[in-house]
C-alpha cells in the first residue's frame, strides 16, 4: 500500500512540474516565432528587391526555408493569393496560423498587408522594414517577458506539486 502512495505522489509532483514547464515554454516559443518571422521578412525583402519574382512564388520558397509555424503563414497566403489579393490573403493566413504570437504581434504582422502587392518595390520594401522594426520591439518585449516568467512557472509547478504532496502525506 505504501508503494502505491509513493508512486501516486511522485506522479503528482512530476505532473505539476511538467505543467509548469509547458506554461514556461510558451514564452520561449513566442520569441522563437518572432525571430523566425523577422528572418522570413528579411528573406522576402531581399527576394522582391533583387529577383522581381511574383509574391506567391516568393512565399512558397520562404515557407520551405523557415520553421513550420511561420512557414504555414507564407504557404497559406501563397495559396490564398490565387483567389484573393495579396493583402487580404496575408491577413487571413496570419489570422488562421497556429503560432505563439500575442494579439499585438498578429496586428503588427498583419500591418504588412496594407502595402503588400499594392505599391512598387520600394514601397513594399519600406513596409517590410517598418514591420521588422516593430517586430524587433516585440522581440525585446517577449525576451523580457520570457526572462521574467519562465523561471516563475517552472518554480510554481514544482512548488504546487510539493504542496499537494505534503498535504496528501
Amino acid at each position: 500500500m505504501m508503494i502505491f502512495k509513493f508512486i501516486f505522489l511522485t506522479i503528482i509532483l512530476f505532473g505539476t512540474s511538467y505543467i509548469g514547464i509547458l506554461m514556461a515554454k510558451k514564452y520561449s516559443s513566442r520569441v522563437k516565432d518572432l525571430k523566425e518571422m523577422r528572418k522570413a521578412l528579411n528573406f522576402f525583402e531581399d527576394k522582391i528587391k533583387f529577383t522581381y519574382e511574383p509574391i506567391p512564388d516568393v512565399f512558397e520558397e520562404i515557407s520551405s526555408k523557415v520553421n513550420e509555424n511561420i512557414g504555414e503563414i507564407f504557404k497559406s497566403s501563397a495559396n490564398l493569393m490565387q483567389n484573393e489579393s495579396a493583402g487580404v490573403s496575408w491577413e487571413k493566413a496570419v489570422d488562421n496560423a497556429n503560432t505563439n504570437f500575442t494579439k499585438e504581434d498578429n496586428e503588427i504582422i498583419k500591418g504588412l498587408a496594407k502595402m503588400l502587392g499594392k505599391t512598387d518595390i520600394d514601397g513594399q520594401v519600406s513596409e517590410i522594414r517598418l514591420t521588422n522594426k516593430f517586430i524587433d520591439v516585440q522581440i525585446k518585449d517577449a525576451e523580457n517577458e520570457k526572462n521574467r516568467n519562465e523561471k516563475l512557472y517552472k518554480t510554481l509547478g514544482v512548488t504546487v506539486g510539493l504542496a499537494i504532496v505534503i498535504v496528501l502525506i
